[in-house]
């Protein structure tokens, strides 16, 4: 996809695909329009029990759009049980671009100093994207996951995709829904704008619970 921009990108978020590779070290980009989408409801998001005490108890420092491309990195890094990735270089760079306007975000668990793990996304309107998460201490990604639900809710979006349903998300309440349910979603989502920065940045663990929690 020759001369491909974080605007096509963003233009691609509007009608509900996305970008992908083969592989890290394949720079050809293509984009996935699946016939169900992963999503998380956040009206019924569920913490679980353990991972609420840890949530409460404040273990990582979270940091909101301190670090964003480190968290793209690491998250496009390989592991053990995941030896290759779909992030690639000219993925990193849309995405470094579009955290540069503005759209992209991410929220960091800290431990020491260091990045313990984190997760990264797009906001568009009232939906929020997203795209990946790692964790390099226990939880971290989840607790990450946590406080992004917190922020959203606050900041009054209505749609957390997730692209596709996997086992660790449905612990969350997170469901697959046709592609036809996911487009009506969106496009409400789309009428109406989102404040990712409404919720405090450094809101103690119990505060984002709480937010969880309430009803709207």
């Amino acid at each position: 996809m020759k001369d491909f921009t974080a605007t096509d990108l963003l233009g691609c978020y509007e009608r509900g695909v996305f970008p992908m590779a083969d592989a890290r070290d394949d720079d050809k980009i293509f984009l996935i329009d699946p016939t169900e989408r992963g999503v998380m409801p956040l009206e019924d998001f569920h913490v679980p029990r353990r991972l609420a005490r840890t949530v409460r108890a404040d273990h990582y420092q979270i940091r909101i759009d301190t670090a964003f491309e480190h968290v793209v990195d690491a998250c496009a890094a390989a592991r053990p049980a995941r030896p290759d990735t779909w992030i690639n270089r000219p993925i990193q760079a849309l995405y470094r671009e579009l955290f540069l306007l503005g759209f992209g975000h991410s929220v960091e668990c800290w431990l020491q100093g260091e990045l313990a793990g984190g997760l990264y996304g797009v906001a568009l309107g009232g939906a929020f994207f997203g795209e990946s998460m790692f964790s390099r201490q226990r939880d971290a990604s989840k607790v990450a996951l946590v406080h992004l639900v917190a922020r959203l809710r606050v900041g009054h979006f209505s749609l957390l995709d997730t692209q596709f349903l996997t086992e660790h998300l449905s612990q969350f309440g997170a469901l697959a829904i046709p592609r036809a349910d996911y487009r009506r979603r969106l496009r409400k989502a789309l009428e109406h704008q989102g404040d990712f920065y409404l919720l405090p940045t450094y809101e103690p663990g119990a505060a984002v619970l709480q937010a969880i929690s309430q009803t709207s």
